[in-house]
Formats: structure tokens, C-alpha cells, sequence
């Protein structure tokens, strides 16, 4: 019986790094005599809690896989044929395993250091290109979070390029009933009156319009005139569509729209039950310095070679603050590189072929059904037929389901049937059998092929798409499975993921992805189900939903939480939503003013303003903490106008402020709510619950914390938690026909109902494996770790802020500010040099310029742990023979850094340093080498000569 509970904690130490042993003796370094009593020393007395979680204990890993799949065996998964925005797809098996189920793609982060991001951002630059092609527009970024919110980014954008002064934003009542949900949402808090019609009755004076082309159920409309109209009266013309439906259609920028949106889900990546799954927009070339999200261009290195990066980040929303248009600060980097791959994979002629063959689907049931008296409202259409089903709708939805197959409701007399690339004949003959039964006609004999052969029309004329696609070479350099696994290998060396190295990034918190959290996502009963399936075959969903919640609202302290939002950002404009819609409901419409910490997170602001609240940012003292008499100065200042205070804890300097209940009261006190960044909940989880300690709303980022895995730059998951006065005021759940019902006081922030639920296996796995004692002393652990740094680095560089008994919490802030004015050498050198260690750098210049901020998260071993700090000595030293006079100021091994092999092979070294010191600072690098495959990238050529898709293979020679 011991061995048994034995095994059930084995995966704790799975997760957590420094053993036992290796706990004792850090300990002893920091000064504890205890991980409690370090935690004593830490977290102020006034809000931490002794009491374990009130949850199961951990649990085996065969033990929570199993019970995953007795949970998605209540999940029936059916052929869906409902469309609206997600279609069935075969990921290529190449792509599945190298890909998405490969550490080297899915822990990587963020490429803002481009030098070690060069396989992803290659990647995203193929995407990019993609889009580009086939929308025949030109710029593309690197993916939103879907395909809804990608609609009122485009509604936005719009409004900033329109010469139109109207307020007034026009959407087709063709477009997917979610998206017009969504962008419902995101109208109402930037003053934007919206109006929703049929464009063929007339489109008023608006400053710009969203149309669906294909529409949503399915008619393929010519807007070539509506859109000359609408340029002459000086308005923007967004467009939703669809990239396989565009291999064969005219694209958007052929027939003049600004603006095309949509979602790559169709392009290899599985349903998920709504996600992830990679948006993505593109635009003329005079909306680009305004256009959302991130951009991938093609740079210069120091060496004059081709190196890419991300382009033009000042415009990035959480660097603009207050002053931002958009939330957006990650993308869908992991599902926009199997997009990519798949593009790559099956070329533009098997792409035409995959296109080709779903339309012809399409016509040979519109024919079967003509055979047995049921016709369809358009005759134009790509993939997806709108039957007159008349009286028989109930009868042939039910016949239809118990063949197999899902079709999409759309009224009491109509039904809509999408097809996909996994539709073949015998679903043809299946649907007509099944509408035949129904509507009380014999089964006709279907010849299928001379059926093929006859079908006409469908796709215009006038809009059939004309001339080559995807004509970049690396389109058609794919031959066959032995090129592609080489491909991909060859991007993946190019990078340093959490597979190869620490990465030790401050506020976000890259910790072990453990492979069996990994391995439900790709379950059929999982990845298998169409958001809008109905709830009687999502049963297992829903529990595993639930389980989560209740796990979630359990280590917060908070009452109710919803998993719709799809990033952290997200995350806080649904808990913005839910304080202002609580406000009003009280008569208090007033309160429309959001008190920052100058130390926030940049989307803090930036959310704020998306929901119309105005920003005011209160000071940080001298200890980095809020400064509390400012805030008091300016809750008195806003009076009856505070809505609420925005602030992270422990703080974004990496402490526990004592002060942290007082505040929330002084918020409470003035009739204002707390919103409490979560994305330091790391240090939180089974010491401390924010719902007890005076937060009214919390996001949480699945991402950081509970173990989905960064995947370059997304997928995430930002669940929003709310006290009980808050719950009627989460996001509004659209039903299986995407629409919201009139009760709900707040609408969706993301398209699908539940967000990305194809990914909330992974933090429910985390979660019942580490159980309550896990999950506590992985926090305790994180903390440990985090001050062994600080107390080994703090003579060689200063810890910026320290809390109470000179501890930090989980992440400290090393200042490089004096080490520059003695030597020249800055935060960016020291981040380029730790890649010829092998390391990823920290978070460079947050919150504080200047500064490296290190979080080593509870995942990473002590030895670990010593080589990073082993490296940052020797970094320390190679600092102090610049100082020293010993080493040139601008000619030193971190001015040069990082060095690739072709640099330390040159046959003339000119350099004021050895090229060993270059190539191996530490003797164990010998045996473990990260070569980086560009030298520094320079920044400011890429944003002077901006491209942002693959240029022609003779531009590489140019170079």
C-alpha cells in the first residue's frame, strides 16, 4: 500500500527540479532554515494561508490519463458537416508529430530574441506569405487568437484608416453569427455604433464593413461594386474568408477589399471543441504600422546575412499602454506554424486539388438532393449548401444524426451542409439516404462519378480565381516525407527551446510542459468535436470544464470562473467587462476611471481602454512597491468615477507588498473594484488565494502557471475568476448556432463558447497529478529558486527590489544600469551573450529599462540552476576586463555576441579577444554547444526596409 501512494506523489518530483537534497543546501545558501520558514519570510502574515487546498491528493500519470479517457469517452464524436467557421481536416501525420506534438515547436518562446528564433520565425514568415498570396493583399501578420476576434482587431484598424469621419461600423448579417457576437462586444466599449444588415439592401454611411465571402452559409457573393461604392464614400472594406476557398476564388485584394480576416483551423489543425486554432489578417500596405498583433520580417545580421525578426514592436499593444488600440500581445505561433507547414506540405497544386475536390462534393449533393425534391437557396457556393428543408427539418436533422453526421440548424425551415477535405463519397450517399428517409422519398441510385462528371456551376465565373498561387519556392520544394522531416528538423536546430535550455524569463514563467499533459490533446475524443455540436455529445467536455473550474476557483479563493478567454490579455478585458457591467447594473454608469501601477503589465492599460475606462497610473516608491499615499491621492482625485485598480501580485517588481490588503480596501472603500493580474500566480498557488485577501477578479494565465505550453509565441488560455457579485457578469456563451441569448448582460470575448478547450487537458493533468500538496510546494520551490539566484548573483550584479526580510518572491530583477556606466556593456549585450552559453536571455528592460528580470520557475535542477548562474559570473567578469581597460569597449566578446560558427572560422580574426573565449567561456560547453545560426540582428535596418513575407531566393544571394 506505501509503494502505491508512493508512486501517486512520484510525478511532484517529476516536476519540481532540486531534489530533497539539493533543497537542504539552498536553503542554507538563502539563510532558511525551512521552505516554510523561507515562505514565512516571504509572504506577508495577513494573507497567507496555512490550510492545504481543498483538493484531491497528486495523483499517477496512468491514473489521470486514464480517467482523461474515461472523460473523453463521454464525448461522441460524430462526422461534422456544421461549418460556420470550422471544418474537418487531416493533419498531415508529419506535421502531428514534429510539430505539434514535438517540446522543440511547442515549449519554445516568444521570438523576441530573434538570433535563437530563426526555425519559428521562418516558420511564421512561410504563414505570413501564405496569407499574403492568397488573400492578394499586402502585408500579413503572424496570427491572432481567432477568427471573431480577428473581426473587431479589423474593426478597429478600420476606424484608423478610414477617411470616413462616421462612427458607424456596417457588418453583413451573412457573416458567422459568433464573430458578429464577438465584434458586438468589442463595439459597445469603444463608442462604436454597429449596424448589422443585408449589404444587398444598402449599406449606410459607415466608416467601414465587414462582408463573409464565401458568406456563412455558404453563397458566393461578387462585392467588386458594393466595394468601389464604399471606397468612394472613403470607408475601409474588411473581409472574412477562407484560404481554401480562395485557391479557387478570386481573392479579397483582387476585387479591392483593404482588410481580410479569417482562420487557418481548416489548414491542418483539429476542431478542439473551438481551439486553438491560428486567425489571421492582412492588409494593404498603408494600414501597417496600425495593423494588431505581431509581424515577422527580414532583417540583416551583423555579418550583412539574411536574419528575420519581429518587425516594428513599438507598435506592439502592451509597449503603446494606455495609448494602445488593441490588447493583443501573443499570437497562435504553434497553430500558425502547422498552417504554414500544411501549406508547404501539400503545395498550391494539392492545395487546388484539396479546394477542387470539397466543391465538387458540394455539387454532386446538391444534385442527390435535387433528385429526391429538396433544393438549395443559392446556386453560387464553394463548400457549404443552405437546404429548404422545410417541415422535415426536425425529421432530417434527427436522421442525420443518427447516420453520424452533424449539420448546422439555421431555422425551423432550413439546414446548412459544409463539406471538408475528409468527405468523401459514401457520405454523399449517406446524406441522401438520410434526407430520403426524412422527407419520406425512396433512396435514389446514385452513380457518383457520372454524377461528378455532370455537376455544373457553383463557383462564378466572374470570381473563379485566375493565375498561379503560393508561387514561392518553398511552397513547391516539399517532395516527400524525407524532405519535409528534414525541414523541419533543420528550423528546429535553429532555435533554443525549453527542451535544449533554462529559460529563465521573468513574468513568464517557462515551466516543464510534462508529455503526459501533452498527450490528451491529440485524443480524437478531444481534438475531434465542432464547437457547436450539440451539448448531448460534449458531455465529456463539460466535466472536464467543470472539474477544472471548481480546481481553479479552489487555489484563487474566487467563486466562479469562465475558460472562454483565449490569452491572458483577453483575460483582462473579460474581468474589465465584468467590473463595468457590474457598476451599471448598480446605477453607477459613472465609474469609468482605472487607477494603474506604473509597474504594470502594458496590457493592463491597454485593456482598460478597450473598455472604455479611462487610465490613470498611480506611482511605485522607491522599494518598487505602490506607492500607497499616491493612491490614495488619486482615489480621492477620481471620486465617484473610480471603477476600479488594476494591479499584479506580487508585484511586477518581483515582491510581495505588506501593503497589499490595505490597498484593496482603500479600492473597496471608495466603491471601486480590484482587478488582480494573475499573471504571477506562480508564486500564489496553495500559499495565498487573491479571492480571500481582498481581489474581486483575477485572469489566470494556463499558459504561465498551469503548464500549456508557450509554443513559440501561443497558444495560451487566460480563464477569468470572479468573486460571486461578479458571476452573472463573465462572458456571455453564444448557443450551437453562435448566437447570444438577449438575457446575458455581457457577450463573448472569443468565438468559440468554451475558447481554446482543445488545450484544457494539459492544466487539468497538471492540476489532479500534482494534487494539493503539489501544487503548494511547487510554489514553495519557485520561490526557493528564485532567491538562491538573488543571493548568489547579488555580488556580482545588484537585485533591484527586494520585499520584506530583503527576499524577492518568485523572480528578481537584476540592474545592469551601473555596470553600463562603468563598462559600456547594457542589458541587450548580456542577453546576446548568454546565447553563446547556450542560455535564452531573461526579460530584457521590464518592467524597469535597463534591467534583466530572471525567473527560474520550480521545474529547473540545481545543476541547472548553477550553470546559469555560472554563466552570469563569468558574463560579470568578462564585464570587468572591459572596466578594467583589459578588453576594447566596442570590440569585446559581448558587443560581438552572440558568435556563430562562421564567425569563429573566418580566416581573419581581427578581434580584441581570443576566439576560445568567443566560442567556449565555460569549459562543459565543450561537450554541450548551442551554435546560433545568425549573428545580432540589427533592429533598425528591418523596420527601415520592412518585409514581412519569404522574398525571392536571389535576394538571399544579393545579401
Amino acid at each position: 500500500m506505501l509503494r502505491t501512494l508512493e508512486s501517486h506523489a512520484e510525478f511532484i518530483t517529476r516536476h519540481i527540479g532540486p531534489t530533497a537534497d539539493e533543497q537542504a543546501r539552498m536553503l542554507a545558501t538563502v539563510g532558511a532554515d525551512s521552505l516554510d520558514a523561507l515562505i514565512d519570510q516571504v509572504v506577508p502574515p495577513g494573507i497567507r494561508e496555512r490550510a492545504p487546498l481543498a483538493l484531491p491528493g497528486p495523483r499517477s500519470e496512468v491514473d489521470v490519463l486514464a480517467e482523461l479517457a474515461e472523460i473523453g469517452g463521454r464525448n461522441t464524436v460524430l462526422r461534422s458537416f456544421i461549418g460556420q467557421g470550422y471544418y474537418g481536416t487531416h493533419t498531415p501525420p508529419v506535421i502531428l508529430r514534429n510539430i505539434l506534438e514535438n517540446p522543440a515547436w511547442y515549449t519554445a518562446y516568444t521570438p523576441y530574441q530573434p538570433e535563437i528564433s530563426q526555425g519559428r520565425l521562418e516558420a511564421l514568415l512561410n504563414f505570413q506569405t501564405m496569407v499574403t498570396d492568397l488573400t492578394a493583399l499586402d502585408i500579413a501578420n503572424a496570427s491572432l487568437l481567432d477568427e471573431g476576434t480577428a473581426a473587431a482587431e479589423a474593426m478597429t484598424l478600420a476606424r484608423r484608416g478610414a477617411k470616413s469621419r462616421s462612427n458607424v461600423f456596417f457588418v453583413s448579417k451573412f457573416c458567422h453569427p459568433q464573430t458578429i457576437e464577438v465584434v458586438r462586444t468589442r463595439a459597445e466599449g469603444l463608442d462604436i455604433e454597429l449596424v448589422i444588415g443585408d449589404e444587398a439592401e444598402g449599406v449606410p454611411e459607415c466608416y467601414g464593413a465587414l462582408l463573409q465571402y464565401p458568406q456563412s452559409l455558404g453563397r458566393v457573393v461578387d462585392y467588386r461594386a458594393l466595394t468601389a461604392t464604399l471606397h468612394e464614400r472613403g470607408a475601409v472594406v474588411a473581409c472574412a474568408t477562407d484560404l481554401l476557398a480562395l485557391t479557387v476564388l478570386s481573392a479579397p485584394g483582387q476585387w479591392g477589399a483593404d482588410i481580410a480576416i479569417g482562420s487557418t483551423q481548416r489548414f491542418g489543425v483539429p476542431f478542439g471543441f473551438g481551439g486553438p486554432h491560428a486567425a489571421f489578417m492582412a492588409c494593404r500596405d498603408a494600414f501597417k504600422r496600425n495593423m494588431p498583433g505581431r509581424l515577422v520580417g527580414v532583417s540583416k545580421d551583423a555579418l550583412g546575412n539574411s536574419a528575420m525578426r519581429l518587425a516594428l514592436q513599438t507598435r506592439e499593444q502592451h509597449i503603446r499602454r494606455e495609448k494602445a488600440t488593441s490588447n493583443i500581445c501573443t499570437a497562435q505561433v504553434l497553430l500558425a506554424v502547422m498552417a504554414g507547414m500544411y501549406a508547404v506540405w501539400h503545395g498550391p497544386d494539392g492545395l487546388k486539388r484539396i479546394a477542387e475536390r470539397t466543391h465538387r462534393l458540394a455539387r454532386v449533393l446538391r444534385d442527390g438532393l435535387a433528385a429526391i425534391g429538396v433544393s438549395v437557396a443559392h446556386g453560387e457556393f464553394f463548400d457549404t449548401l443552405l437546404v429548404e428543408s422545410g417541415t422535415a427539418t426536425d425529421a432530417i436533422h434527427t436522421a442525420a444524426e443518427a447516420a453520424g453526421y452533424n449539420l448546422r440548424r439555421v431555422s425551423n425551415t432550413q439546414l446548412a451542409v459544409s463539406f471538408d477535405e475528409t468527405a468523401g463519397r459514401d457520405d454523399i450517399v449517406a446524406l441522401v439516404t438520410a434526407f430520403a428517409g426524412a422527407v419520406g422519398k425512396p433512396v435514389p441510385t446514385l452513380d457518383i462519378d457520372a454524377m461528378d462528371a455532370a455537376a455544373a456551376g457553383g463557383v462564378p465565373d466572374a470570381l473563379r480565381r485566375e493565375g498561379p498561387i503560393l508561387t514561392h519556392p518553398v511552397f513547391s520544394s516539399i517532395h516527400s516525407e524525407t524532405d519535409m522531416l528534414r525541414y523541419l528538423r533543420r528550423l528546429a536546430d535553429k532555435d533554443l527551446a525549453l527542451d535544449r535550455t533554462m529559460i529563465p524569463l521573468g513574468s513568464c514563467t517557462m515551466k516543464l510542459n510534462a508529455t503526459t499533459e501533452m498527450i490528451p490533446i491529440t485524443w480524437p475524443s478531444f481534438a475531434a468535436i465542432h464547437p457547436f455540436a450539440p451539448a448531448v455529445q460534449t458531455a465529456g467536455y463539460r466535466t472536464l470544464i467543470g472539474k477544472l473550474s471548481v480546481a481553479l476557483c479552489e487555489i484563487t479563493g474566487y467563486d466562479a470562473v469562465s475558460l472562454q478567454p483565449n490569452s491572458g490579455a483577453q483575460g483582462e478585458y473579460a474581468g474589465l467587462l465584468a467590473i463595468r457591467a457590474y457598476h451599471r447594473a448598480n446605477g453607477q454608469g459613472q465609474r469609468d476611471i482605472c487607477l494603474i501601477p506604473s509597474s504594470a503589465h502594458g496590457t493592463n492599460p491597454a485593456s482598460a481602454q478597450l473598455v472604455g475606462m479611462q487610465v490613470v497610473v498611480t506611482a511605485c516608491d522607491a522599494q518598487g512597491n505602490v506607492d500607497v499615499e499616491d493612491l490614495r491621492a488619486k482615489i480621492a482625485q477620481v471620486g465617484d468615477r473610480l471603477a476600479a485598480l488594476m494591479i499584479t501580485y506580487p508585484s511586477t517588481h518581483g515582491v510581495f507588498e505588506d501593503a497589499v490588503a490595505e490597498i484593496c480596501g482603500m479600492v473597496h472603500d471608495a466603491g471601486g473594484q480590484v482587478y488582480m493580474d494573475g499573471a504571477n500566480l506562480n508564486a500564489l498557488v496553495g500559499i495565498a488565494r487573491p479571492g480571500k485577501f481582498g481581489s474581486d477578479v483575477s485572469h489566470l494565465n494556463l499558459h504561465k502557471t498551469f503548464c500549456i505550453p508557450h509554443g513559440g509565441g501561443g497558444p495560451g488560455v487566460g480563464p477569468v475568476a470572479v468573486r460571486s457579485h461578479l458571476a452573472a457578469y463573465l462572458p456571455g456563451v453564444v448557443d450551437n448556432q453562435g448566437r447570444l441569448s438577449e438575457d446575458q448582460p455581457v457577450g463573448p470575448v472569443s468565438a468559440a463558447p468554451f475558447g481554446s478547450a482543445g488545450i484544457l487537458p494539459i492544466s487539468y493533468t497538471y492540476v489532479a497529478m500534482m494534487g494539493a500538496e503539489g501544487l503548494r510546494r511547487a510554489t514553495e520551490v519557485a520561490i526557493l529558486n528564485a532567491n538562491y539566484i538573488a543571493k548568489r548573483l547579488a555580488p556580482y550584479y545588484p537585485v533591484l527590489y527586494t520585499g520584506r526580510n530583503d527576499r524577492v518572491a518568485h523572480e528578481c530583477i537584476l540592474d545592469i544600469r551601473p555596470i553600463k556606466e562603468t563598462s559600456g556593456i547594457g542589458g541587450e549585450d548580456v542577453a546576446k551573450r548568454l546565447m553563446d552559453y547556450g542560455f535564452h536571455a531573461p526579460t530584457m528592460s521590464f518592467p524597469v529599462a535597463g534591467t534583466l528580470m530572471v525567473e527560474p520557475t520550480e521545474s529547473e535542477s540545481l545543476d541547472e540552476l548553477d550553470r546559469f548562474i555560472d554563466a552570469m559570473i563569468a558574463i560579470r567578469e568578462e564585464i570587468a576586463q572591459v572596466e578594467r581597460g583589459e578588453r576594447d569597449r566596442e570590440d569585446n566578446v559581448l558587443k560581438n555576441a552572440p558568435h556563430t560558427a562562421a564567425m569563429l572560422l573566418a580566416a581573419d580574426w581581427q578581434h580584441d579577444y581570443p576566439r576560445e573565449q568567443a566560442a567556449y567561456p565555460l569549459a562543459s560547453l565543450r561537450q554541450n554547444k548551442y551554435w546560433p545560426p545568425v549573428a545580432r540582428v540589427d533592429n533598425a535596418y528591418g523596420d527601415r526596409n520592412l518585409i514581412c513575407s519569404c522574398p525571392p531566393l536571389e535576394s538571399y544571394v544579393e545579401v
